[in-house]
């Protein structure tokens, strides 16, 4: 079965084949970097990282371009209050956000272009569309893409001209001077005196810097090619950011920007987005004071990309309490070094998951499948498939012991003298003092588990 992907262009599931035999171009929006990322953030690096995985995985050759926006008008509200320059405050945000995405296992893209060093290509796209009257200059010194002499401006949020609120989404300018339609949006912002110097470039059309929508346009086209395979991105960007992209890159080059397009899901906290904006969110650190990064991971995976993300810690505590169920599997019978063999039905099945639009919850419902097999058989070539087929979503790959483990007060050596001095109790027939034993680390958060082979532990869920 060959890989079908939802495009949000067409509205519907598509047979996915590059543009170019055996190499998958794939541009996806990343983060602006004025604050720590937060679980939302966390959400769409997983889903893309998920994509690329499975991409490679079935023997496709993938440039995958994240970009970084480096310059906008948060940024630099954020370094004028903190009193630092603003690559001082963008250095030190891109550091973190690669810290944070190192430890959910986030692999990094090939590309991460920072958009302060692509003004010289945002400033190229903004003449080709001056020159062919889809961008003006406005009289307070701004250039504008001029929407309505783009045909098919809607097509990819499906959003017709005459259906657009410029009053909710499209920032509008009423003061003399400057767009001359509300739908209008900007290139190139001219310089205000209370800007920052190093937020200012010379250009053909005066001093000032680039509108966010061109920066991607720029970085995207640049490294991938005016055509390319896959772009995606958050389900708040088909428009206007994405929109806008599409009509100034199109309008520029007359080609098609991308061949498909793809937009993960929200995280939601009480039905509600979580974002910044809105002062709901939890910072990928904070979550991962409470929870390992694998947990995390999990949860976010274990749902459909596209699907709404519900945030609660009952639902993390669940996702931690079913990846355990996984390691047990793997902790139970040693994993034999092993070749993903599509063939095998365990395999078979999850590939078609995969294939249907990166379907990971049914992959994952496979891993399971395995895992009850594997604690049956005890088959070290199927625990060997299972880890094999859990690293194509960056799962499964700590040592077993040590994730279940993982969380605990105590340290192994204190755990094992209590397991001992229960044991002593047992061969003296002192059943009481075992169950207390049992009971004081259960307390403690240590689960004992006993077998014909002897006594272990594991961290509660």
């Amino acid at each position: 079965m060959s890989l079908r992907i939802y495009n949000t262009l067409s509205r519907d599931l598509v047979d996915f084949t590059p543009a170019q035999p055996g190499h998958v171009r794939m541009y996806v929006c990343g983060m602006t970097v004025y604050d720590l990322c937060h679980l939302g953030h966390a959400r769409s690096m997983l889903a893309f990282d998920v994509v690329q995985r499975w991409l490679r995985a079935t023997g496709l050759k993938v440039t995958y371009v994240r970009n970084v926006t480096d310059i906008d008008d948060k940024i630099i509200k954020r370094a004028v209050e903190n009193q630092e320059s603003i690559r001082s405050l963008t250095d030190r945000m891109i550091d973190a956000l690669h810290q944070d995405a190192d430890a959910l296992g986030v692999q990094r893209p090939e590309f991460e272009p920072r958009a302060t060093d692509y003004v010289p290509q945002m400033l190229s796209i903004i003449g080709k569309l001056e020159q062919k009257g889809l961008a003006y200059r406005a009289g307070n010194g701004d250039v504008n893409f001029a929407v309505r002499k783009f045909p098919g401006y809607g097509k990819l949020s499906g959003k017709s001209l005459d259906e657009l609120n410029a009053g909710e989404r499209v920032a509008v300018s009423q003061e003399a001077g400057g767009k001359e339609d509300p739908l209008d949006f900007v290139l190139w912002k001219s310089a205000k005196d209370s800007e920052p110097e190093d937020v200012k470039w010379a250009s053909p059309f005066g001093i000032g810097r680039p509108g966010w929508h061109i920066e991607c346009s720029a970085m995207s086209c640049e490294l991938l090619g005016e055509t390319f395979d896959i772009h995606g991105g958050g389900a708040d960007l088909p428009f206007p950011h994405h929109e806008n992209e599409i009509a100034q890159s199109e309008g520029a080059s007359g080609k098609t920007l991308a061949n498909v397009w793809m937009h993960n899901g929200f995280v939601n906290i009480d039905n509600e987005k979580m974002s910044k904006s809105l002062g709901n969110f939890f910072t990928i650190r904070e979550v991962l004071q409470a929870y390992d990064a694998e947990t995390v991971r999990f949860f976010v995976v274990r749902s459909h990309y596209r699907s709404p993300l519900n945030y609660s810690d009952v639902h993390l505590d669940d996702a931690r309490g079913a990846l355990k169920r996984l390691y047990t599997a793997l902790h139970t019978v040693a994993p034999a070094e092993v070749s993903l063999d599509w063939a095998n039905p365990y395999a078979a099945r999850f590939q078609a998951a995969m294939n249907e639009d990166f379907g990971t919850p049914e992959a994952i419902a496979v891993l399971f499948d395995l895992a009850s097999e594997v604690n049956r058989s005890q088959s070290s070539e199927l625990a060997g498939l299972l880890k094999s087929l859990g690293g194509v979503l960056g799962l499964l790959q700590a040592e077993p012991q040590s994730f279940l483990q993982a969380g605990t007060q105590l340290d192994d050596a204190a755990i094992q003298l209590k397991i001992h001095a229960r044991a002593q109790a047992k061969l003296a027939k002192n059943f009481a003092e075992a169950d207390r034993i049992r009971q004081e680390l259960l307390a403690q958060g240590i689960v004992l588990k006993d077998s014909a082979s002897g006594t272990t532990w594991e961290a509660a869920q």
